[in-house]
């Protein structure tokens, strides 16, 4: 199996959720790291998978916002300062791929599945071969531990359950 790194200059790990429950906030995780290893990214079945997201770099474009969702009521960085995945299962569906795996957020793990379409390969200026993927998923934050929220005063609430995951990436073999 070759290892493949992910070239953090042309990938992003984000996510969104609606806000007020009429609009979506997004952000990112602008901290990360990923291993990939697989005999040939171009059938991604027989690969290994797995992520970690640094939640102390969680960027919405809001300090305050990200403050408190580094805080004890969401992610708490301080005592849970990443989020894992880990591969268990990936099948092919098409051109794209169902890549399955155990996801850990603060000290709750659940099974989640990723859409991952294969965005093809090709050679970048300096001659490496690289591939690119995205892969999207959607949660339950509640299910995660992650329940803080707010009513409002017109019904609903401040933060929306479903969490929708993006991951974007761009690999190249380690060499």
């Amino acid at each position: 199996m070759a290892k493949w790194i992910v070239d953090q200059s042309h990938s992003s790990v984000g996510f969104e959720v609606k806000h007020m429950m009429v609009s979506k906030v997004k952000g990112t995780f602008d901290s990360y790291t990923a291993d990939v290893e697989a005999a040939d990214l171009a059938d991604l079945t027989s690969a290994t998978i797995a992520f970690k997201f640094d939640v102390a770099s969680v960027n919405t474009r809001s300090e305050d916002r990200d403050n408190h969702l580094k805080g004890a009521d969401f992610f708490d960085a301080e005592q849970f300062p990443s989020i894992e995945f880990k591969s268990t299962n990936i099948t092919r569906d098409g051109d794209d791929y169902k890549v399955t795996g155990d996801l850990t957020i603060k000290d709750v793990t659940k099974p989640v599945t990723f859409d991952v379409e294969y965005g093809g390969k090709g050679k970048n200026p300096w001659g490496v071969e690289v591939y690119g993927f995205e892969a999207e998923a959607k949660l339950n934050r509640e299910e995660f531990g992650l329940t803080w929220n707010a009513a409002l005063e017109t019904g609903g609430v401040l933060v929306g359950k479903d969490i929708k995951i993006k991951v974007e990436l761009e690999v190249n073999p380690v060499a």
